[in-house]
This record gives structure tokens, C-alpha cells and sequence, in this order.
């Protein structure tokens, strides 16, 4: 695995998971997650109060490996990990680099959020040249693989992009035919009420609004009441057991 930091190239792994596509034909899709290690005191903390430190980083932790989970069972696809930040030090260390493991992780690079999605998938487009991609971040543990595959087979059906707004404002969720394209939103302002219709507005202008595609719009995890929202959609989850256990609040999530 690519230690986290380092500015290095995608790592080929030999072991690939269930959804994978290991067995030496050609990749022709992607599932590419941009992740942050879920260390306490710098993952999810608006979460911090009602949960600890401690507490947000196991929200974070369990919604990092439910998204894993989703995307290692996307069909036919290959799972790339965009990391930052130690590994070491997260909560759930050992149980995440066991997830991580059947997959490929490079370390995040770039400057700005924009500028690290953009280079994530130039890696993508250069491991898996003409491979289809969909990226997710880790704060909708809601997705499973069905979405991730509807994402694919839109771009792969003939749209350029595919979008999926978050109810916050922003998006969850960007499908690319050629991932390279990722540039185009290079320079989108990021963590803003508009910053989901701005991307949209990017895409539109330098592919043609009628070449993107809409995906569903889904709820992200910002605040203790989305985790408590989010978690009851998948009451059988890590991300719900989690939310019940770590975050304190009137109509926590049963685990």
C-alpha cells in the first residue's frame, strides 16, 4: 500500500475483492474513493460535540468501510483509493488496512480538494487507460453497488459525465467517460451551499449540459442529525452501529 503522504504513483496489488476485476483482462471501469484517514480530531469533526473526538473519527471509520464495501462489490470494476492523511493513527486502523488491501491506494496530491480529485483521476486514466470511472467520497454510506454500477453504465451508455448532487449543496458522486476529464472541475470552489450546482455549470460549459447525466440526489454526512438521517436508511450497517454507539443524541440509531 502506498504509505499515506507520499507523493507516489498508483501501486498495483495482487489480491483483488469479489467485485473486482483481477484476473488480468482488461479494467474497463472504476470505482475511485477519495478518502481521509479517520483519525480523531481531524475526520468528521462536526460531529464533535455531542460525539468525542474519538467518537466522530469511528463514525467516520465505519462509513469509510461501508463505502468500501459497496464499492468492492460494483460488477466488473477495479477499486482505487485517493488517501490522506495517517493511517496509523485512525481509528479502526487495522480493520481498514485489511479493506484496503485487495485494492489500490495512492496518496492524495494537489492543491486544493479540486485540484486532488482532478489529480486522482489523471492516476486512474493512467493505470486504466480507457477505463470508465465514478467517484464517491466517504460521507454517504448509504451508496451501495447498485448506484455505483448505474453510474457506470450511464457514462458508459453514452453520457460524458453523470453528477449526483447532495442535498447540502455540494455532490456526492461524479461519473466520467474519460476520467481525465476531472480537470474541468479543477477549480470549482468546494464546501459551499452552491458548490454542487457550480460543478454542474462546469461540466455543462465544456462538454454540453445535454452530454451529463443526473445521478440521484443523496443526503451527505456533515452533521450529527445527518448521521442519525443517514444511518437509518442502512439500520444494519457499520455506519448505523456506529452512530448508535458514538453519537449521544435523542433518536440515535439503535445498534
Amino acid at each position: 500500500m502506498t504509505p499515506p503522504g507520499a507523493n507516489a504513483p498508483i501501486m498495483q496489488v495482487d489480491q483483488v475483492g469479489s467485485g473486482g476485476a483481477g484476473d488480468g483482462s482488461a479494467v474497463a471501469r472504476v470505482v475511485l474513493v477519495l478518502a481521509k484517514a479517520p483519525v480523531p480530531g481531524r475526520a468528521k469533526t462536526r460531529l464533535s460535540p455531542p460525539a468525542t473526538p474519538e467518537g466522530a473519527a469511528g463514525v467516520a471509520a465505519a462509513a469509510l468501510l461501508d463505502t468500501l464495501d459497496a464499492a468492492a462489490a460494483t460488477p466488473r470494476a477495479r477499486v482505487v483509493v485517493a488517501l490522506e492523511g495517517p493511517l496509523a493513527q485512525a481509528v479502526r486502523a487495522e480493520e481498514i488496512g485489511a479493506a484496503l488491501a485487495p485494492h489500490i491506494v495512492v496518496a492524495q496530491r494537489g492543491d486544493g480538494l479540486g485540484g486532488r480529485i482532478a489529480a486522482a483521476h489523471d492516476d486512474v486514466a493512467a493505470a486504466f487507460p480507457g477505463a470508465v470511472s465514478v467517484q464517491v467520497g466517504m460521507d454517504t454510506p448509504q451508496v451501495d453497488a447498485g448506484l455505483l454500477d448505474a453510474a457506470l453504465r450511464t457514462v458508459e451508455s453514452g453520457a460524458d459525465a453523470a453528477l449526483g448532487l447532495a442535498l447540502d449543496g455540494g455532490w456526492w458522486a461524479l461519473a466520467l467517460r474519460d476520467p481525465r476529464r476531472a480537470g474541468i472541475i479543477a477549480d470549482v470552489p468546494t464546501s459551499t451551499d452552491d458548490t454542487g450546482r457550480l460543478t454542474l455549470a462546469a461540466l455543462g460549459t465544456a462538454l454540453g449540459r445535454d452530454a451529463v447525466a443526473d445521478l440521484p440526489p443523496l443526503s451527505d454526512v456533515d452533521t450529527a442529525d445527518d448521521a442519525v438521517r443517514v444511518g437509518s436508511l442502512v439500520p444494519h450497517g457499520r455506519f448505523a452501529r456506529a452512530v448508535g454507539d458514538l453519537l449521544p443524541v435523542p433518536g440515535g440509531v439503535s445498534s
